[in-house]
């Protein structure tokens, strides 16, 4: 029998952890190297495997701050280094959870023999008589287990232990559910599918959504782990475990394509560009907007007969239209110059004291009726609305560079555009709320707004020359796999694209910190995808199991405990 190798010293798998977050860093844009996603999963899952509940949080927590504190740096660009290593501490936290549970329930289900109690009696056993048959009847009467359950011997890997693997994806979906909706509504940043949008692995998002895509790349890690586990214990048949992961993931590239057929429409983007980056993008809020309206006068200059509709980014207009005479007559001279329906982002000053963040629609010839509107459903916590705010002003006082809360609205957006083709729906999303799947879940499934336009409002003004607004890029393109439509992505200051249903950018993708506009074809499509139909429950099922094992190791420990007590009376 082959003798196992000794377990790594807890500062190797420290550096481990280490290596894993940087791996996963890099996954992301800027950089995109996608594949690094599974080694990161792989490292992160041998760093904690076995290493107990408490060994296996410290190393899960050291992996994120590895992770996070890079890949969300653009977060104190322009606010400092308080809020960024805040932000990213919390992060850090789920990850730790993460590696506590995985290390947990490894070292409970994943030895190597079916019960480790019962080694030393084996040993024992086995030194009386080399007969197999023997040795398997003594194995298993002294792991009070009757012959018929365990009919032929496990020197390998016990079943359990196989099973115990199918932690590390579970385990993966489960920590990025709960940092995705915890506290104050969560923030679903980095996740790994959003690292994939490049990678064939992306296609899955069409069947299980993001998530679903996690645990895809999960498992890919995982099998990497095995064959790696396998090759130190003098097997080769891990490396079949690789080789099949492999395979998938090329098949997946292959047969799971999405389709990208269908009508048509054409519409215009506006980047206008802001006249410095960082938080005071807005202090020439007057600027902000007539670079918009130039920007549409430009597009109504070489405007195309099937032009249906042209749309500003998210803080076009900081000056409320509603309210400021001045800007409502930019915006309709804006109108005026495309002659085809106009949706802006704008702040308005309202409710009461408060602002709210909205899309606003505007059709030309409707004599000063008031736009159609949508108000951002999700505002962003500690940068569009300061929870507890006498509490965190202890920490720091840039809590008050939010001098006003922004209300979250309460109903979907969804506006009609008629087309020459036949009218279509445009639904809107605002900046972050692209990264909640039950937001744009519940956007794609409005009734009656089947055939429909993804559009992503944003404006990444505030996090200058930085990766942020490729990977909010990057995740609209895991979102027009996942409900399979075209998403019009536009932002203030770049970049923007439209992006196929397939994933890929069907236009031309522009630069950050221009002004630019295009116009282009946008795909409109009316199925609804599997991932649509089966919802949150591939999350729900993988929490769920993930449950059962986390229950079933506790089980086990208990059982090993009073094996090893009975063993010494």
């Amino acid at each position: 029998m082959r003798v196992p190798p000794r377990s790594f010293p807890y500062a190797v798998r420290a550096l481990l952890a280490v290596v894993a977050g940087l791996a996963l860093w890099l996954a992301f844009p800027e950089y995109n190297l996608w594949w690094l996603a599974p080694v990161g999963v792989a490292l992160l899952g041998g760093a904690t495997w076995g290493a107990g509940g408490r060994g296996g949080f410290g190393l899960g927590f050291v992996a994120g701050l590895a992770f996070f504190v890079p890949v969300i740096s653009w977060s104190g660009i322009f606010v400092g280094k308080l809020p960024w290593f805040a932000l990213a501490t919390l992060e850090a936290l789920y990850f730790g959870a993460m590696g506590a549970v995985v290390g947990y329930v490894s070292q409970r289900l994943g030895s190597r023999q079916p019960a480790d109690t019962t080694g030393e009696k084996l040993t024992q056993l086995n030194a009386r008589d080399t007969s197999p048959a023997f040795n398997w009847v003594s194995f298993s009467r002294a792991a009070n287990a009757p012959d018929r359950r365990s009919p032929r011997p496990h020197t390998a890997y016990p079943l359990s232990a196989r099973t115990a693997y199918l932690l590390i994806p579970l385990a993966w979906v489960a920590q990025e559910l709960a940092r995705g909706t915890t506290p104050f509504g969560g923030f679903p940043w980095a996740r790994l599918a959003f690292s994939q949008a490049d990678s064939p692995m992306a296609y899955v998002a069409r069947y299980l959504g993001a998530p679903g895509v996690t645990a895809a790349v999960a498992l890919v890690g995982t099998a990497l782990l095995v064959t790696v586990v396998q090759l130190r214990r003098g097997s080769r048949a891990g490396v079949l475990h690789l080789a099949a992961a492999v395979v998938a993931v090329a098949l997946v590239g292959v047969t799971l394509v999405p389709p990208t057929d269908g009508r048509q429409v054409t519409i215009g983007l506006v980047q206008g560009n802001t006249p410095r980056a960082g938080l005071d993008f807005n202090a020439e809020r007057r600027a902000v907007l007539d670079n918009h309206v130039r920007g549409t006068e430009a597009i109504g200059a070489n405007k195309p007969d099937d032009l249906s509709l042209v749309i500003w980014p998210e803080n076009s207009s900081d000056i409320d239209p509603l309210r400021n005479p001045d800007a409502a007559a930019q915006v309709q001279r804006a109108l005026g110059a495309v002659g085809v329906p106009l949706l802006i982002g704008a702040v308005l000053q309202e409710p009461g004291s408060n602002l709210s963040n909205a899309s606003l629609l505007y059709r030309p010839g409707a004599d000063g009726a008031a736009p159609e509107r949508y108000i951002k459903n999700h505002p962003v916590p500690f940068a569009e609305y300061i929870p507890y705010r006498s509490f965190f002003r202890r920490f720091s006082d840039k809590v008050d560079y939010v001098t006003r809360d922004f209300v979250a609205g309460t109903e979907l957006g969804a506006f009609r555009v008629d087309a020459p083709g036949g009218a279509f729906w445009a639904l809107p999303t605002i900046c972050f709320e692209v990264a909640y799947d039950q937001l744009m879940r519940d956007s794609v499934g409005q009734p009656g707004a089947e055939a429909s336009l993804l559009v992503v409002q944003t404006n990444n003004a505030t996090f200058g020359y930085t990766a942020e607004s490729e990977q909010q890029f990057a995740i609209s393109r895991i979102r027009a796999i996942e409900h399979g439509r075209s998403v019009a992505h536009v932002s203030t200051v770049g970049v923007s694209g439209i992006i196929a249903p397939d994933g890929s950018v069907s236009s031309k993708k522009t630069g950050l910190f221009t002004a630019e506009q295009i116009v282009d074809t946008a795909t409109i499509r009316t199925e609804t995808t599997v991932s649509d139909r089966l919802g949150p429950w591939p999350e729900r099922v993988a929490v769920a199991v993930l449950v059962l094992l986390v229950a079933y190791a506790a089980w086990r420990g208990r059982r090993d405990r009073r094996l090893r007590r009975r063993r010494t009376t």
